[in-house]
């Protein structure tokens, strides 16, 4: 069986007939796919961004034991939906879905919106998760267009164009809404969807068990792992934290990061951020230093040897701590949260600062 190249105008529900043939026989049973409710398909859609689905799953049974309703997230604070986050990275995720169901509540009464361009309207969500939340909770003819779905069509009409690209994004927003069954969307975007998540993956696809390995253009050319093509990567930045774990008596303190960075809200270790990596020696040279530990009294310095390296999408943080004891706290608690050390998991805590207890013996936490 031939088709021509972006020829979809006599295959396309065909195309999709087939999708759903295959994704009624091997879905995976995921619990989001069991309900209509626009909450629950939203939250696990947001949860689902950047995350895969064996570590989003735990997260969103957490979520909505927590927070079962729109009514229930709006009203928790903030702090407590990104401690339940912790672990997950990519935290404006959890604080645009907060916003979001404060605006829900506010100017929908309640109700999650029904049109298409209320839901894209709503902060943290879009085109892809308006189609998702659309067309799997209400039906709305939309096509979703994500890495999986790139990578499909890519292969399936052996299409060059770099899907990171203003032009590639347009063509394969058009070709998927091309192939789209209107009558039964939700199906149609979460076969596709499934075929990139299960067959057409990434790295060695199995292609002699997929449905669509006939009409598949890469596949007849051997060209399979040529797509989907892309303009290049994103620049990566390196950046230098150097933390301090400051103890005084039973306290410690934490700084809640704000700003537009990465980790925006959560709370850390006192953080001196340098251009360069440096020593100890050095680091206690620098005017943040001396500012920092200005009327601490008698300050003591254990350098723990734990050296971190966290990489996150476009950056990569390399870590030194040091813990601190301090004999005078007046300065010390105007400028940061003076907490008991044993309430410090009460707190959300970077990925980062939370590796660094991990590494800790939990008996010398608490000395």
């Amino acid at each position: 069986m031939e088709t021509s190249h972006l020829d979809t105008k006599n295959n396309d529900y065909f195309i999709s007939h087939i999708l759903i043939r295959w994704y009624k026989q091997n879905k995976r049973d995921l619990p989001w796919r069991e309900t209509k409710d626009p909450y629950f398909i939203w939250l696990s859609e947001i949860i689902l961004q950047q995350t895969r689905v064996v570590q989003g799953y735990d997260y969103y049974m957490r979520f909505t034991k927590t927070f079962p309703t729109v009514a229930s997230l709006a009203n928790a604070d903030e702090d407590e939906v990104l401690k339940l986050w912790q672990g997950l990275g990519y935290y404006s995720r959890a604080r645009n879905l907060h916003a979001a169901a404060k605006v829900i509540m506010s100017q929908y009464e309640g109700l999650f919106p029904t049109a298409y361009k209320d839901i894209l309207s709503l902060k943290g969500i879009g085109e892809y998760t308006a189609a998702a939340v659309g067309s799997f909770a209400f039906e709305l003819p939309h096509a979703v267009v994500d890495g999986n779905v790139f990578r499909v069509l890519s292969r399936l009409f052996a299409i060059d164009t770099p899907i990171d690209s203003t032009q590639g994004k347009k063509l394969f927003t058009n070709l998927a809404n091309e192939l789209l069954d209107v009558n039964n969307p939700g199906a149609h975007n979460q076969a596709i969807m499934e075929l990139g998540a299960l067959q057409c993956v990434p790295v060695s696809p199995d292609c002699s068990v997929c449905p669509l390995s006939d009409i598949c253009l890469a596949f007849s050319q051997g060209k399979v792992s040529s797509y989907p093509v892309k303009q290049g990567k994103t620049k990566v930045k390196e950046r230098y934290f150097n933390y301090l774990d400051i103890r005084f008596g039973s306290n410690m303190f934490l700084n809640k990061r704000t700003g537009n960075d990465i980790w925006k809200n959560l709370y850390e270790l006192p953080l001196i951020e340098t251009d360069e990596k440096l020593t100890l020696d050095e680091l206690q040279k620098t005017d943040a230093f001396r500012q920092m530990f200005e009327n601490a009294g008698d300050i003591s310095i254990h350098p723990m040897g734990i050296t971190l390296k966290h990489v996150l999408s476009h950056r990569i943080i390399y870590a030194n701590f040091y813990t601190i004891e301090i004999t005078k706290d007046t300065l010390m608690k105007e400028q940061f949260l003076k907490i008991e050390k044993a309430d410090l998991f009460n707190f959300a805590i970077s990925r980062l600062v939370d590796r660094y207890f991990e590494h800790l013996n939990q008996g010398d936490l608490f000395a």
